[in-house]
């Protein structure tokens, strides 16, 4: 705050706001008369300003209310301690960030700006749902919060809440009906449920006004990547190029396409990019797997190494990750689900079969599967659906989520499954009776989908370690696979994975149907008839050219599978062999073993 630690009256002015607070539950009016008193002598007090706009609240005067809480938030910029946090969480430095901005609040919780500011943080963490609760707060206090508004607009797309998302977006083309940022969310939350026609048209009223924002080319880029217009793409993403040089997450837009080519000036903008110090460290990591694909395509593998290296570093900084966690989450996973656990629930859940679940590691073949089985008749392609870890989040965080699923009688687990199926209606709309849920990290969660969909269908996506593991250092996820970034987590990630699946084959016999990824390449039409006979369906041919079907596809493997099946991506570990020690090491006995039943 501009001023000292003393109010005009010459009381401390905790005091004196406390004097104010203890006005307002029996008598707002005198509180807001004393507020006026006080901004009369200090004007730039945050604190009082916040305290009159709960006065004014309290008597009905919302208008007058939100100016005044607006007003709170503008001169909260002038916070010493929130100046010191805002300064962290520009420089990353999320546990600094966090810790000053909890202090904070435990000393004024009703400080707006330092709620948003905190749930920017849960964001960055992937703590959607803790994001989440801190911004209904902060729009609980001041609903004309539109910065805070827009952040929970974006924290409901991140979470799969389009319907949510949609109607926050609603409330903020009211209040600010020409910002492109909005239209660009819509737009893609439009993409995300499938009315891609929309969202294409909509990305394009907005660049025929507003035509030099490289975000908004770049979302457009990733539209009409989606639903395979890829030269379009390419020129969108070179338009955001264009316009920022330094907008490493443009570069590696067109390197993930994995059709296009660099050129020697290409190259020469991201080195030259990577060299210049407003690039943030976002531009940075994006630009050093941009790189590395540009270098790679030209056989220099040890220089894209090198680049791969960087990247991943950068942003392994940036992820709070611990590969001990993971392994803890298995072994109770093991101690709580065994034989007689499911044996004293049979028969629970909800016994729809729609769902096929497709699970493994990221980069394992799972899109190739789902584009197969999306081919057939019966069976609808929809995405990456995030509604079954959101089932998980959203029960008491307070204790542990297996033993509240261990203490569900049967209709909980029933209503669980039959939630599932609701929230998932939106991206249903071919009317077929199977779909396909394709979120690989749901191997995770293979006890609680059995629990609550017990005819559900699973499928587990496995590929050799070395290739799998290597192609996952190789890719840059937007978010959600932050075990990705480091050679000897992915390593360790990918045994805890083989080792839960194991456990489910001896308790759930035959429960989950294993694709060997190097199996599908050998012999395609004997693997799909196999799969097709796994999951129910009668043969179609249909799913043997599955590569012809025109569904959007949003995964980093889009390009791959609209060509019949190849072995493009098998085997690039081996140029980099000795690189990889780490991995190996973590992997053990595994690249020789990974294909092996429990």
């Amino acid at each position: 705050m501009r001023t000292g630690h003393m109010s005009s009256t010459g009381l401390p002015r905790s005091e004196a706001h406390e004097s104010i607070r203890s006005l307002l539950g029996d008598d707002p009016s005198a509180a807001l008369h004393h507020c006026k008193e006080a901004l009369a002598r200090e004007p730039h007090d945050a604190e009082t300003l916040r305290l009159m706009g709960r006065a004014l609240r309290a008597l009905g005067r919302d208008a007058e209310a939100q100016r005044a809480e607006l007003a709170a938030i503008d001169m909260s910029s002038y916070d010493p301690a929130l100046q010191e946090s805002a300064a962290a969480l520009l420089e990353n430095r999320l546990e600094i960030t966090e810790r000053l901005l909890k202090k904070r609040l435990r000393v004024n919780p009703f400080d707006v700006a330092a709620i948003r500011m905190l749930a920017e943080v849960a964001g960055r963490l992937g703590r959607n749902n803790d994001a989440e609760k801190l911004l209904r707060r902060a729009l609980e206090l001041a609903p004309g919060f539109v910065a805070a508004r827009a952040n929970m607009a974006t924290v409901l797309y991140r979470q799969g809440k389009m319907a949510e998302a949609l109607e926050e977006l609603g409330r903020l083309n009211a209040e600010d009906p020409d910002n492109p940022g909005h239209s660009n969310l819509r737009a893609a939350i439009l993409g995300r449920i499938g009315e891609f026609d929309e969202a294409l048209a909509l990305y394009e009223e907005v660049l025929s006004t507003v035509d030099d924002h490289p975000k908004i080319w770049m979302s457009y880029g990733h539209a009409l990547k989606t639903v395979g217009r890829q030269q379009d793409s390419i020129s969108a993403y070179r338009r955001a190029t264009a316009l920022r040089p330094t907008f490493g997450e443009a570069w590696w837009s067109i390197a993930n396409l994995k059709i296009a080519r660099f050129d020697i000036a290409d190259i020469a903008t991201m080195k030259k990019a990577l060299e210049n110090v407003d690039a943030s460290i976002e531009d940075l990591f994006h630009l050093h797997f941009a790189l590395a694909k540009a270098v790679e395509s030209e056989g220099r593998v040890v220089e894209a190494f090198y680049h791969y290296e960087q990247g991943n570093k950068l942003r392994r900084g940036m992820l709070p990750y611990e590969a001990v966690e993971i392994s803890a989450a298995v072994n109770r996973m093991i101690a709580t689900f065994d034989e007689a656990f499911f044996n004293a629930r049979e028969n629970v859940g909800c016994e729809t079969p729609d769902p096929i679940f497709i699970v493994g590691l990221p980069r394992s073949g799972s899109t190739l599967i789902e584009q197969i089985l999306s081919s057939h008749s019966l069976v609808e392609g929809t995405a990456e659906l995030p509604d079954i870890p959101n089932l998980i989040t959203e029960m008491d965080q307070k204790r542990s989520y297996l033993q509240i699923l261990s203490e569900m009688v049967p209709d909980q687990l029933r209503e669980l499954g039959e939630s599932y199926i609701k929230r998932t209606g939106v991206q249903r709309r071919e009317g077929k009776p199977f779909f396909i849920d394709k979120l690989p990290n749901n191997w995770l969660h293979i006890g609680f989908i059995h629990l609550i969909l017990p005819n559900a269908r699973i499928i587990d996506a496995r590929r050799y370690p070395l290739d799998c593991g290597y192609s996952n250092f190789r890719q840059h996820f937007a978010r959600g696979q932050a075990f990705s970034y480091s050679l000897s987590d992915i390593g360790h990630y990918y045994a805890d994975y083989v080792r839960l699946m194991r456990h489910f084959d001896v308790v759930l016999p035959g429960r989950i149907y294993r694709v060997i990824h190097e199996k599908l390449l050998d012999e395609p039409e004997r693997e799909v008839r196999r799969l097709l006979e796994a999951m129910h369906l009668p043969f179609e041919q249909a799913c043997l050219q599955f590569y012809d079907n025109k569904r959007p596809v949003r995964t980093a493997s889009s390009e791959q599978v609209r060509r019949p099946i190849n072995r493009d991506g098998e085997g690039l570990w081996r140029a980099v062999s000795e690189q990889l020690a780490p991995l190996k090491a973590a992997l053990g006995d595994l690249t020789e073993t990974y294909a092996d039943p429990a």
